[in-house]
């Protein structure tokens, strides 16, 4: 009896995923060719830039060259990304932009002229045929403090940006004409984080 029950879920199984995979070809086939897409990362939870850390890892795996610039970390700061990204000269184009959170600097002239200092950088990444992918990490502080006219990022986006290339935006408060523009969009959401317990950021963890 417990032969033949197996045997029937088994069937039934096999008969519901031979109508999911039908329906999934059909939607592929109704799918456009290869886009380069607008990817923003957003919220106030941990992991925006990690998860668009994944993303250039995953390009250097494939041997596909990256950009990328952080807009608010410091030469200071250290972090392991950095250290890591550093041992794929031929893949990765790496800019430390920042000067540190605006806390810190407690200079709005300094931050504006960083921030702008970082725009023209990456305007020229998204230029170079050579960078499959670009990331953009913090450009979302920048814009939130009006460091950078927000009509201006997005006129590039729309105008300039390569059509197959690849652009990761990370940050809290992402404006929403950002999001309107943007193919892909992810909020992080904060349920817990260590930082409210009196733990500070942790090494290979934060940075």
């Amino acid at each position: 009896m417990t032969d033949a029950s197996d045997r029937d879920d088994n069937a039934r199984h096999a008969e519901k995923a031979k109508k999911r995979k039908a329906a999934h070809d059909r939607k592929l086939e109704g799918m456009s060719a290869d886009k380069g897409l607008l990817i923003v990362h957003t919220g106030t939870g941990k992991g925006k830039t990690s998860a668009a850390l994944g993303m250039v890892f995953r390009h250097i795996g494939h041997d596909m060259p990256v950009g990328v610039v952080h807009f608010t970390k410091s030469e200071k700061w250290n972090t392991g990304e950095a250290k890591l990204l550093a041992k794929f000269p031929d893949l990765v184009t790496l800019h430390i932009m920042g000067e540190g959170f605006t806390w810190e600097t407690q200079d709005r002239e300094r931050d504006v002229a960083a921030a702008r200092a970082g725009w023209e950088r990456a305007k020229e990444l998204m230029r170079d045929d050579r960078h499959r992918m670009v990331l953009l990490d913090e450009l979302n502080i920048v814009l939130r403090y009006d460091y950078l006219p927000i009509s201006e990022v997005i006129a590039f986006l729309l105008d300039e940006k390569p059509a197959d290339k690849h652009v990761v935006i990370t940050g809290r408060n992402a404006n929403p004409a950002l999001i309107e523009i943007a193919d892909l969009v992810t909020e992080m959401t904060l349920v817990k984080h260590p930082f409210r317990n009196g733990v500070k950021a942790q090494k290979g963890v934060e940075f």
